[in-house]
This record gives C-alpha cells, structure tokens and sequence, in this order.
C-alpha cells in the first residue's frame, strides 16, 4: 500500500502543472536531475513492464502470423551467424548481468571488487530479485493506472507489527490486479508462443529469449507468499483457502471489502467510474488486445483447415456466445432451485453437461476437431471473456440498470476464483512438500526469530 501510495502521488505529480513549469524553466542538466528523483524513477519502472509487454505481444504475434518461420528459414538458408549473436548477449542481459553492473561497481568503489560480487551473489541467495521484481510490478500498475484515470487516494498503511502472516485472501485483495492476473496474462502468451514458435523446437533458444519473461512471471505470483512468514505452512494453507472462498461467495450487502468479494470488486474498479472520457476510451483500446488474441489463435485450429477467411473469426463468436449461455442457464437454475428444490438444479446440470459431452463427441467424428483444439479454445476464450468484462466495467453506468449487469458481476466473480486457484495451485504444492516451510523460515529471517518461531509452532500443536 505503502508503494502504491507513492506510486499514485507520482502519477499525479506528471498529470501536474508544476512538472510542466519545471520542464519549461530549467536547464537541461537540473531538468534530468529533477526528473530522474522524482517521477523518473516510476517512468522508468512503468516503460520496463510495458517493454516486457511490448516484447511478449510482438513475438507472439511473429508467430501466429508466419513471419517468424519465414524469417528463421531465410537466417537458416544464409547461414546467418549474427542471429545466434544477437541472441546470446540478449541472453546475458535477460539474466540481468548487465543491468546489475551499475549496483556492483558502485559497491567495488566502497568495499573493493570481491566484497561486491560476494554481496551480489549474497543478495540472490536471499531472494532480493524476486522481491524488486515484484514491487516494481506494483510502481508500475499504481503510476501507469493514475496517469490514465487520475484519481489518486490516501491509503492507510498502519504502523502494526511486520512480520506476522497475511492470509491468502489479503494477498489476493491487494495483489489480484497490480500482479496476479498480469502474470497469468503474459504465462499464456508465453505457453502459446512454446507451442506455436518454430524457435521453441530449439530449447536453448526458447530459454534464452523468455527466462526474463518466466522470472517476472514467477516473482509476480509468489512474491507475496514467499515473503509472508508462515507462507508455506499447510494447514495455515488450507485455512487460507477455505477463508478465501467464504469471502468470493458471500452474499451480504453493507460490508467492508475484507468480508465480500462484491464490495472489494466495486472499490477495486471505482477509478474506472469516475474517469473522464479518454480515460475511458484508453482503457477500451488497451482490453482490446484480449480479442487480438483470439483472433491470432482461431486460425491455428485444425478445424479451421487453413482457412484465413474473416468468417473463421465470426463463426468462433459462437463459443463464446454458447459458453455465456450455458453460465447464465446453471446460474439461473442455481437461483431459482438450487435452495429449494436441489434436484431440479442437479437436473439442469446433469442435462448442460451430457449437451456439451455430445457436442464435442460429434465434432471429434465429423470434423478435423481434436483435443488440442479445445484447449487451444480455451487459452482463446478465457482471456476474451476477461476482456469482455474489463470493457464492461467501463461501459458500467450504461449497464449497471440493465439485466446484462447481474451476469458480468456473477461472471467476473468466477473469473476471480479460477485466478485465485491458478495463483493458490503452486503455493499449496509447496506447503504439501516436506521441509519447505523450514527453508523459507531460515532464509528470510534472522536465528532467533527463526527459533521462536518453531517454539511458537510446537506449543500451538501445529507442528
């Protein structure tokens, strides 16, 4: 909150007259001193996460397209050396070899060469990677998203005991949008990419252009459990989750975001109400890149048979359309039987389901359909339907009175409880593994706590 905070007030400083009056008044050498310890630093945070972005999309879409195979046989028929080149030292930098000089030579000149390495390879042993990876994920949504709706707030930090364990729930409420659901987004552009990329059939070179894309990744989804004493406790897991789940399904009115999912949901996106209309117009530009992604996937599926006509494109809409209808025909049984008469909503299910086991079973005999094909439908699909709400909650005033609202509230909150599971998945493999929350206690802390700590465990009976 605190990084956010900071992050917003900067957003505002650069939306302000006095950085324009600054800018304009000063000499060129005060005017970088000026920006670079002020809102040079977000800036620079922001324009590394959209480059990241910029380079996942641009590949992806290399891909899809051909030009990247055309490209590949070209360089493999020329017996292009320069290519192999380019992507070693890309690879060197990905690392963040290079980007680590400036920290090391300045510790060179304080403490001398070795002490200096010796502390950098000391800081990566403590995880310190993950955890600047991390909050620069939160500068960087907090700076880009004031600067496109304004609408910076004070947050109350606190001032309570640190080290003490955050439930999975509350990670999720300040995390969700800044770092979960973007990490998910740029893990399928890079699991499609593997599968579409002729460059992946060669694992050096797949690893060595994507490790940096996979470590933003990974530090953005477990971050916050890696740094939260007790993260990987089990049974503190599974409270966790039975926690999380009571808040996503509550049903009250009137309550704090901490005890409903509605209520967190609303406050989480009330920037979005209150924005102006190129605010609003932006953010439609930027969800559009979810249907850019269907549109690249559709034309790889076996069903298509090579098909590039814009029909292919129209025609995959009945997915989606089918899909939503299916949901609000379950959701609409649910409420209207599912407390009174159970067996008629086990009815509705039991029928939706052998519908669509029918379906897929018919288009596996009549046509080139495979199951390769539904799960590449799937990674189309799901990000559409996101995209499809995020467009949604822009257009809210129009909707919100209309019977269309009521679906994509109930709609966005599964989207939030299949995130949550994605996100929950490799933090309970790592609870269930033996030994795991003992290693996370001695790297992040220091002897004593640690002892206490397990003390404090054996006394409760939870050990």
């Amino acid at each position: 909150m605190f990084e956010a905070k900071v992050a917003s007030g900067n957003g505002e400083q650069v939306l302000s007259r006095d950085i324009y009056r600054l800018g304009h008044r000063l000499d060129f050498f005060r005017m970088l001193s000026v920006f670079y310890t002020t809102v040079g630093f977000f800036f620079n945070n922001m324009m590394v996460v959209i480059m990241v972005y910029a380079f996942l999309w641009g590949r992806f879409y290399l891909a899809l397209s051909g030009v990247e195979e055309h490209v590949r046989n070209r360089a493999n028929s020329s017996n292009n050396k320069a290519l192999g080149a380019i992507l070693n030292q890309q690879f060197i930098i990905q690392i963040g070899i290079f980007t680590a000089l400036p920290m090391i030579v300045e510790n060179s000149l304080e403490h001398g060469f070795l002490p200096a390495v010796w502390d950098f390879i000391t800081m990566q042993f403590q995880l310190a990677s993950f955890f600047y990876t991390f909050s620069m994920g939160t500068r960087a949504h907090f700076f880009g998203r004031t600067i496109l709706h304004g609408g910076a707030k004070y947050r109350a930090t606190g001032r309570g005991f640190v080290v003490q364990h955050k439930s999975f729930a509350e990670n999720y409420r300040l995390y969700s949008r800044s770092h979960f659901v973007k990490a998910i987004e740029l893990g399928i552009i890079l699991i499609v990419y593997a599968s579409q990329s002729p460059l992946s059939t060669n694992t050096f070179v797949y690893i060595a252009m994507t490790i940096s894309s996979w470590f933003l990744v990974l530090s953005w989804i477990m971050s916050p459990f890696v740094f939260n004493p007790s993260g990987f406790d089990w049974l503190k897991t599974v409270y966790d989750f039975d926690d999380f789940m009571k808040w996503l399904w509550y049903r009250g009115i009137l309550v704090k975001a901490d005890q409903s999912w509605e209520t967190w949901w609303y406050e989480e996106h009330d920037h979005l109400r209150t924005t102006g209309i190129w605010g609003k117009l932006l953010e439609i530009i930027l969800d559009l890149r979810f249907f850019f992604f269907q549109y690249g996937i559709v034309y790889h599926l076996n069903i298509t048979g090579g098909s590039t006509s814009i029909a292919v494109y129209l025609l995959s809409w009945i997915y989606m359309v089918v899909a939503v209808a299916i949901y609000i025909v379950i959701a609409y049984a649910r409420d209207q039987y599912g407390a009174k008469e159970h067996i008629y909503y086990r009815l509705v299910q039991f029928l939706v389901i052998v519908l669509t086991v029918l379906v897929i079973v018919l288009l596996l005999h009549f046509t080139p359909f495979d199951i390769v094909d539904f799960i590449k439908s799937l990674l189309a699909f799901v990000p559409t339907g996101w995209g499809m709400i995020q467009i949604a909650l822009v257009l809210r005033p129009f909707l919100q009175s209309s019977v269309v609202w009521e679906t994509v509230v109930s709609l966005a909150r599964l989207y939030d409880m299949v995130f949550g599971l994605i996100v929950m998945t490799p933090l309970a493999f790592l609870s269930w593994m033996p030994g795991f929350q003992e290693m996370q206690t001695r790297i992040l802390f220091n002897e004593a706590f640690s002892r206490g700590l397990q003390i404090s465990r054996i006394l409760t009976g939870k050990h």
